[in-house]
């Protein structure tokens, strides 16, 4: 029986003309105000072979500190070593209002767009993502609003966050740029994307699947549910099997996917992130890997 196929090596941004890493190195707990301590753990990503690094406008509160302060952050540490830029692929993501909460008007896009190239430091934006769906705004506002941000060198190429699968191609529909990359919440617990039609439509239009919350919230380093330490018992076998961690193994498990999702790694802790190279090293049977899902599910498949 044959291993499920994993590639090691980088690979293309959906169709941006970018290539990025397996893994990426997410933000949303990138805070505080060292910055030497903060360009460690910009460091210990690049050194564990991840150069595609995701950030949000948003991320900041959750942490105790202002909106944008992660980005802030982020471009203090480009502003004492600006060579670090230039070894990423960088993301961020804007459209999440506190107390609207969803803004993707054209106007709100460019300046928020604005606003992140301010705080990172930096003249263009790799990869900018909507966060969070705007029910209100007309898809053609926000393509126009793209195509804007691109012809003006602010943005090289745009993709979702937290959409449905009708959502991105409705949005396609009045692009003329490919979208090149989804965002969806993905794990060996959270199975959505694999039943609601997003893993179809990211290989059929060639999109990047970025998994947020790869682990499960933290369910899957401590598990509470029957369901929860079943998996877990199987990614164990799975880590032991190849001396890496368990965080590791479901990190492997969730790029066996033939759309091959991006996880996105969210330790702030340097040892940690170094750790999650790990992942490139499991290999996953058909069995394996069906078995994990089952358990997630709590039941058998047909």
């Amino acid at each position: 029986m044959s291993d499920l196929a994993f590639s090691p090596e980088s690979r293309p941004l959906g169709k941006s003309g970018l290539t990025v890493s397996p893994l990426a190195w997410g933000m949303w707990r990138f805070r505080g105000d060292d910055v030497a301590a903060a360009r460690k753990r910009v460091e210990a990503a690049l050194d564990a072979g991840i150069t595609l690094f995701d950030t949000a406008d948003v991320y900041g509160p959750d942490n105790g500190e202002p909106f944008g302060a992660a980005e802030v952050l982020l471009g203090r540490v480009f502003a004492e070593a600006p060579e670090l830029r230039e070894q990423m692929t960088l993301a961020t993501k804007g459209g999440i209002v506190i107390g609207t909460p969803y803004d993707s008007s054209a106007p709100y896009i460019e300046a928020a767009i604005d606003a992140s190239l301010r705080r990172l430091g930096v003249e263009q934006i790799d990869l900018w993502q909507i966060h969070r769906p705007d029910i209100l705004t007309h898809p053609h506002e926000i393509a126009r609003a793209f195509e804007t941000a691109h012809e003006k060198g602010k943005v090289r190429v745009f993709g979702v966050s937290n959409y449905t699968p009708s959502q991105a191609a409705m949005l396609q529909h009045f692009m003329d740029r490919p979208l090149v990359s989804h965002q969806p919440e993905f794990s060996p617990l959270t199975l959505a994307p694999l039943t609601n039609g997003l893993m179809d439509q990211a290989i059929a239009n060639d999109m990047a699947v970025l998994a947020w919350s790869p682990l499960g919230g933290g369910r899957i380093a401590a598990p509470l549910t029957q369901a929860e330490h079943a998996v877990a018992m199987l990614l164990d076998a799975k880590a032991q099997d190849y001396g890496v961690s368990r965080t590791a193994a479901a990190y492997s498990w969730i790029m066996a996917h033939p759309a091959r999702p991006i996880p996105i790694v969210g330790s702030q802790q340097p040892e940690r992130i170094r750790e999650a190279a790990g992942a490139l090293t499991p290999r996953w049977t058909r069995a394996e890997w069906y078995a994990v899902l089952q358990a997630s599910m709590g039941e058998s498949l047909p």
